[in-house]
């Protein structure tokens, strides 16, 4: 044993971790290259989206200045829309999903397999976003998502102001007294009659 080990010279040890580091080297230019090989592809499927949908960004006006349109490089490349939507592939690398950040986190907008239906919903929000744009320069500043929302529901609410809403929200602190003090008397009614109190 001794033998064996006083006959491993220095320059073996050497070769033994050269030897170990060009493996390590190889294996880590594969993953790179299954890495830049997985960008390229979600790259190229963006760029699919985006020539189905290159008809919608030509016909937005060049004024509008809302709407970003670019595909971004990095480790997940993206299709932004605006400065808050975008389209991704999900982690299978084959569904699309358009989603947008707001203000209590990120919102998955359409998830499909398919160009089509991603393509719709980023052309039904293109549009959306438009009209937002243009009630905001006339002075209104209801979204058009929740007028959308109001109009599916076929009503609208109106809330109620001044006095009516006082009157209506005493009526309803009088009626929910009301009914505690009848569960109250029901509840302890043995206990009433025993102190000589009736109704």
């Amino acid at each position: 044993m001794a033998d064996a080990e006083a006959s491993v010279t220095p320059i073996d040890q050497a070769r033994r971790l050269n030897d170990a580091v060009r493996e390590v080297k190889n294996a880590a230019a594969d993953r790179d290259d299954v890495v830049v090989e997985i960008r390229e592809a979600s790259r190229v499927r963006l760029e699919l989206l985006a020539q189905e949908l290159q008809p919608v960004f030509d016909a937005v006006p060049a004024d509008n200045d809302w709407f970003d349109f670019a595909i971004s490089s990095g480790l997940q490349p993206r299709l932004w829309i605006d400065a808050i939507s975008h389209v991704t592939l999900a982690r299978d690398r084959r569904t699309y999903r358009f989603l947008a950040d707001t203000r209590l986190g990120r919102t998955v907008l359409a998830e499909a397999p398919e160009i089509k239906p991603v393509a719709d919903q980023v052309t039904r929000y293109i549009a959306e976003r438009m009209v937002e744009r243009q009630r905001l320069v006339e002075g209104t500043v209801e979204p058009v998502a929740r007028l959308a929302e109001r109009a599916k529901w076929g009503s609208v609410y109106r809330p109620r102001r001044g006095w009516r809403a006082f009157l209506h929200g005493a009526l309803l602190v009088i009626a929910g007294a009301l009914v505690g003090l009848a569960f109250a008397a029901a509840f302890f009614w043995d206990r009433l009659a025993e102190l000589g109190i009736g109704f």
